[in-house]
């Protein structure tokens, strides 16, 4: 389903010699892929030039890697520029030098400052994985997945100083099942606004779209996810628990110690359910545990464990694990310290 903006201020249009605006992408993460594959295909804009992060070290052995959209922009040959820093003097140079007159923006983890955003005479756009105004800031997907929504989707916005705030453009919707993993939903949403980006792009430099003002009072914000958010507190209702499996799938994952003392077994949920059927305890006690089955109670209600992962080791269903271990009903499984 699509939302055309209506109303609101316009950027200045090309000129009838102009016909492909000249467009320079900044982007990093994952979602932002397909969109710049997409928009290197498209006859009808000219891709100027392509920024992303520096690489960063990752692995065991910490070697410096390049992000997602610099790895593929360096496999098809666009060379990307890697700033510390897109407000500084000499990459807003280079912009000028190469005509930008429009920039677009997926997911790059920069933020534009002033002169930057004042440099394109068609402005600069980003494509925000959400609805707007729900949702803004840095982790707009894993939000959907926590907030239980019935619908996400991609927002084509105009960048203003401030935190996604500007005037819409353009929303397209995606319905969600209540099933959805983070990383999935990221390649769908990806592909969505792959699909809809160069003509989008298009009707904003030739004036078509013109910008919808948010309703800021109806704002919500997706902070910064850390590393510590992922330590299960089995206090949570078990619905709470089981989204946060997915919307943290997967990194930094559902983590807990099972067992106790030396023996005790560092796990990461990987998939789980709310288990309506399960007998009461309380919370961070196995309440079953049988040959098909491992169930925890919570603070509310009771989390089977489907398929979990212990450190250093691959995958296995919940039920696996307890053959393995020393683990029976009425024990308690431990949040991570």
């Amino acid at each position: 389903m699509s939302t055309f903006a209506k109303g609101g201020a316009r950027q200045p249009a090309m000129d009838g010699n102009n016909k492909r605006p000249k467009i320079f992408f900044l982007g990093a993460g994952r979602i932002a892929v397909p969109v710049l594959a997409a928009l290197a295909a498209a006859p009808e804009v000219e891709l100027v030039g392509v920024a992303t992060g520096v690489d960063r070290p990752a692995g065991r052995n910490r070697k410096p890697t390049p992000t997602p959209v610099g790895e593929w922009a360096a496999a098809h040959g666009l060379e990307p520029l890697k700033p510390s820093s897109v407000n500084s003097p000499d990459f807003i140079a280079k912009l000028r030098e190469l005509g930008t007159e429009m920039i677009f923006l997926v997911s790059f983890g920069q933020l534009l400052k002033r002169d930057i955003l004042a440099l394109p005479p068609l402005g600069c756009v980003n494509l925000h994985a959400s609805l707007l105004p729900t949702h803004r800031g840095a982790s707009p997907i894993a939000s959907a997945i926590l907030n239980g929504d019935a619908k996400t989707g991609v927002t084509f916005m105009r960048m203003e100083a401030g935190l996604d705030c500007g005037p819409v453009y353009l929303e397209e919707e995606f319905p969600l099942s209540g099933d959805e993993n983070v990383d999935w939903l990221e390649d769908q949403l990806g592909a969505l606004g792959a699909a809809h980006a160069a003509a989008t792009l298009l009707r904003i430099a030739s004036g078509e779209l013109a910008g919808r003002p948010q309703d800021h009072a109806a704002a919500s914000y997706a902070g910064k996810i850390h590393k510590a958010d992922g330590d299960v507190d089995w206090r949570e209702g078990a619905a709470s628990l089981a989204r946060k499996v997915r919307a943290y799938h997967p990194w930094p994952g559902m983590n807990f110690a099972a067992g106790s003392g030396p023996d005790a077994k560092r796990l990461r949920i990987a998939a789980a359910a709310v288990a309506d059927d399960a007998p009461p305890g309380e919370p961070g006690q196995i309440v079953v545990a049988s040959k098909s089955r491992w169930v925890v109670a919570c603070g509310e209600g009771s989390l089977e464990l489907l398929l979990v992962v212990p450190e250093g080791k691959k995958a296995m269903s919940g039920a696996d694990f307890l053959r393995g271990a020393n683990l029976k009903e009425k024990d308690l499984v431990l949040t991570l310290p």
